[in-house]
């Protein structure tokens, strides 16, 4: 079986963890979706490249292989909704972030199913997540799980009214990271003025945010929902070296802030 991620082990407190960054789908599944759905649109597109600077900062950095639409990785196993009275996405998602079906007709997945899923893809990816964050934890005494994330921000009714602020700052309401933490990575993104951003908007931290986040613990977990059109464009998916240079630039600033 193909791995389910790839770790790249650091030397630093702070591990990147980018569980939408993955776009493959089985060809099994694949058959199954519709034309749209098997280019898993809704992927975080070329996260890992975005990020890839974190290694020089001595950053752990964990990547899955398979696309959202196999299973969400930032979603808990038994599936509540991270946002109740919103529309949103669920562990195995049967609906794009337009509202559109992911499947064919009569080609959705039963429980049975779903449950496979979750022992072929989610546990190993969590396990992995767990260890690698116990195993810098003990190194340092602290750990900060960063979670990269990125989505359309340009218009996506189904998800949200208008246009996406370009950086959206989660932390659980303040729940899953130290105050000092926060206010550091906000005193950094009101001195620029490249991009807006908003702290505990419309995203506020998905499940390994929530979960994960334990600050009286030593584990300080941030999210940080990124507009693809800071760093890409959006109706092509294709990366765009020079927008994304000047964006890594405010990245490494908020990510030494925050260790």
């Amino acid at each position: 079986m193909e791995p389910v991620y790839t770790l790249h082990r650091g030397s630093a407190p702070l591990l990147v963890s980018l569980p939408h960054d993955g776009s493959a789908i089985p060809d099994a599944l694949a058959a199954r979706m519709t034309p749209e759905a098997r280019r898993a649109p809704d992927t975080d597109w070329h996260v890992s490249r975005l990020y890839a600077f974190a290694r020089e900062l001595g950053a752990s950095i964990l990547v899955p292989r398979h696309s959202r639409y196999v299973i969400d990785l930032n979603r808990g196993e038994d599936d509540t909704s991270l946002y109740p009275g919103q529309n949103t996405t669920g562990l195995v998602p049967l609906v794009r972030f337009n509202g559109e079906s992911v499947y064919l007709p009569g080609q959705q997945p039963d429980a049975d199913e779903v449950a496979a899923r979750i022992e072929a893809w989610w546990r190993p990816y969590h396990e992995g997540l767990r260890a690698e964050l116990g195993r810098i934890r003990a190194l340092h005494g602290r750990v900060l799980l960063w979670e990269g994330h990125s989505i359309k921000g340009s218009g996506l009714p189904f998800l949200f009214e208008g246009r996406l602020p370009d950086l959206n700052l989660g932390t659980a309401s303040g729940a899953s990271c130290s105050p000092a933490l926060q206010a550091r990575i906000e005193q950094v993104l009101a001195a620029q003025a490249d991009y807006d951003w908003i702290a505990n908007g419309r995203f506020k931290g998905g499940h390994i945010t929530r979960h994960y986040g334990d600050p009286g613990n030593g584990v300080d977990a941030v999210q940080l929902e990124i507009s693809q059109r800071c760093y890409m464009d959006e109706a092509s998916f294709a990366y765009d070296e020079a927008k994304a240079a000047r964006l890594q630039a405010l990245l490494e600033r908020l990510l030494r802030v925050a260790l």
